[in-house]
């Protein structure tokens, strides 16, 4: 029996292994973690993370040849194939700070395969990191290799959160890079045979080390890119009159763009999009491009100007102050059908609401009061490192801020409603009803473009949606507070 072990029990390792065992029976697949809470919850009935479909893929699997432990030395010397799916920040201070991708984690866990190895192994990189990491883990392992021999393959990762599960079973496609030496070949092989077991071959693309880890990298910033680029014609939409939503279809209708990635927001989150465009900006630094960093840096710049435009926007629709008036926020998760809040748009929106002395309550059916505490007293860039290396603030504004059971109650007595968050269910709200237990005027902004906008106007509200014409009330006042 094959063995493959996973260190890191996040939002990629705990999927992919799941899935991994489901679909390859006689492959045994351990995930380790140093975290004793976080692998409690996977051997529990109430998994760490929520995503469609994953808690049947662990039922069926756990037990079997699916195990989550905190023995992190025994699976991974027991293993013939080691993923690394740990955690690789932005920097905070020192070189690089605020660009560059912080590899400690990275480093930590190559030593370790090091120091407990006594059989040859292929490790794996999963996690997203810069180009040229696999030359300094091989490195690593080559130095404290005491006669074992290591093969380095990136295997990024390319899930969207919320069809996590959906992207497993039918990947658009599986990269693996690796050496182009004989035993780099044969590593390659060995990990395209796992995959092999559900994915056609022709979706398996094999690539060079360097080629692999830079893909991964190029794909997030070409959707991010896709956002930022939609998001800003968003702001033009509004002055001119415009809809984005129509402009948006019109362009996607071009074979050569293509209509996905092109839905205004109030701006693009997640743990990806702004973390890996920040590494690029700082490789393409190293490499003498200032040209194309400064491209790049841009695709970041637009999305805090959208989450800032969206801030300005509210409080200068609602006389120039939001001192002391409630304010609900529906939805705190970066996007729909996920719990994960890291990098999402709400807490620089309701961070900008607190700072302006917004009274904050806020609804997400997956998304705690505990994490969104955590969230808006963190500094920026910590949230990616384990959870007891996350430094908070002193910050006060968590305590402003109000958990709310539904969207209802989040809205009785506001004088605003802000959707942040694109789930479902708030498409088929009673607006009539939310509308009755507000302040009057009751405004709406809505971040992801998911009411009617006739209908709520016909209501009595106030309303401004991204890039949607402007209503009259809206005409009258400044878009910048």
């Amino acid at each position: 029996m094959v063995k493959i072990c996973c260190i890191g029990a996040g939002y990629v390792g705990g999927p992919t292994m799941a899935v991994i065992a489901l679909k390859c029976p006689a492959i045994e697949v351990v995930v380790v973690d140093i975290s004793e809470q976080r692998i409690a919850g996977w051997n529990s009935e109430r998994l760490p993370i929520y995503e469609p479909g994953l808690d049947d893929v662990v039922r069926q699997c756990r037990g079997r040849n699916l195990f989550f432990s905190t023995e992190v030395h025994r699976h991974v010397g027991d293993a013939d194939i080691v993923f690394v799916s740990v955690n690789t920040p932005t920097k905070t201070c020192g070189l690089g700070a605020g660009k560059a991708a912080d590899l400690t984690y990275w480093e930590s866990a190559a030593r370790m395969i090091a120091d407990v190895s006594r059989s040859d192994k292929i490790v794996v990189e999963k996690s997203t990191v810069p180009v040229k990491t696999a030359e300094a883990i091989e490195k690593i392992l080559v130095h404290n290799s005491r006669g074992v021999r290591y093969q380095i393959l990136s295997n990024p990762e390319f899930l969207a959160e919320g069809t996590a599960i959906q992207d497993l079973f039918a990947p658009d496609r599986v990269l693996i890079g690796g050496r182009e030496t004989p035993e780099g070949r044969a590593a390659v092989k060995a990990l395209k045979d796992v995959y092999a077991q559900w994915v056609p071959e022709e979706r398996i693309i094999t690539t060079n080390l360097w080629s692999a880890e830079l893909s991964k990298l190029a794909a997030n910033a070409f959707l991010a890119q896709r956002i930022s680029s939609v998001n800003a014609i968003s702001a033009l939409c509004e002055a001119t009159g415009a809809d984005v939503t129509q402009v948006a279809h019109s362009v996607g209708k071009d074979a050569r763009i293509g209509p996905r990635f092109l839905s205004a927001s109030v701006g693009f989150g997640g743990s990806c999009f702004q973390k890996d465009i920040l590494n690029l900006v700082y490789i393409c630094e190293c490499y003498g491009l200032p040209e194309v960093a400064g491209y790049w840096r841009e695709v970041i710049r637009i999305n805090d100007y959208q989450k800032s435009r969206f801030v300005n926007r509210v409080v200068s629709s609602m006389f120039n102050t939001v001192a002391g008036k409630k304010v609900a926020v529906l939805g705190f998760a970066f996007k729909k059908d996920t719990g994960d809040t890291r990098e999402t748009p709400a807490i620089d929106v309701c961070k900008g609401l607190l700072g302006d002395k917004a009274v904050v309550s806020i609804y997400d059916p997956q998304v705690t009061g505990e994490q969104v505490s955590r969230d808006l007293a963190m500094n920026k860039f910590d949230w990616d490192h384990p959870r007891h290396l996350q430094p908070l603030s002193d910050s006060d504004l968590a305590k402003q801020v109000g958990m709310a059971a539904d969207a209802y109650e989040a809205a009785r007595d506001a004088h605003a409603v802000c959707i942040l968050t694109e789930w479902d269910e708030f498409r088929s709200l009673d607006y009539k009803r939310m509308f009755d237990a507000m302040h009057k005027p009751a405004f709406i902004f809505d971040g992801r473009n998911v009411v009617d906008v006739a209908k709520l106007r016909e209501i009595g509200f106030v309303v401004y949606s991204i890039g949607k014409p402007l209503d009259d009330w809206l005409k009258d006042m400044p878009a910048v507070a």
